[in-house]
């Protein structure tokens, strides 16, 4: 429940720090944090997805067309396929194999010059959503992720998760598709959809894959 913890590798020696991890020290230099003086608060970041499709060696998924690499691919390689030291093959062997196979896909079909849908956008309308709800929906659902569906679950805030979750979801589905559709709008429904998968597969998964 704490907002973060806190990190101090200030008992290292100051030329090690900067030589060792020169990215990690810029970044947090940029940001106020000398790390080779000062504690840096850290929160966890969770691998929501890693694992979780399962597709074959190519990267192929049961959806013709959605292929995955990395850490979201389930190839089968390497068991519960957590991505540290298995990153060499699942990062670069198996991605450069679901490139080529995702090549030859496209390479032989065609698309249609229109999609049919059932409810089509409302792009002629000029009543752009405001940036601020946008945003908030945005956190709220970060932060709904973070605090009920992070490393350590429970099924009480699983399900709270997604009572939230689907409620943001249809919010956002309103005026998705009442609005002309901007890249922001388009990217947070597709964060609202991920979102509620990642909840319902962990409710209906009952042992730990390793994660």
């Amino acid at each position: 429940g704490e907002e973060y913890v806190l990190l101090d590798i200030s008992h290292l020696d100051d030329k090690f720090i900067k030589t060792r991890f020169p990215n990690i020290y810029e970044e947090c230099l940029r940001y106020g944090f000398d790390i080779t003086q000062r504690d840096v608060p850290v929160v966890p970041a969770a691998h929501y997805s890693c694992g979780g499709v399962v597709s074959s060696i190519s990267g192929e998924t049961e959806l013709p067309g959605l292929f995955v690499a990395g850490e979201v691919a389930m190839t089968g390689m390497h068991g519960a396929n957590r991505l540290a030291s298995n990153s060499l093959l699942e990062a670069v062997v198996m991605s450069k194999a679901a490139a080529s196979k995702s090549n030859e896909f496209f390479e032989g079909t065609t698309f249609p010059e229109s999609v049919c849908i059932d409810r089509p956008l409302s792009s002629s309308l000029h009543y752009p959503r405001e940036k601020i709800l946008i945003a908030h929906d945005r956190r709220e659902l970060t932060r709904v992720m973070s605090d009920f569906v992070g490393i350590v679950r429970s099924e009480d805030r699983l399900f709270l998760a997604h009572e939230r979750v689907k409620k943001i979801k249809d919010a956002i589905e309103e005026y998705y598709l009442a609005t002309p559709a901007t890249y922001a709008v388009v990217e947070l429904r597709n964060i609202a959809t991920v979102a509620e998968l990642v909840i319902q597969s962990a409710l209906s998964r009952k042992e730990s894959r390793g994660l």
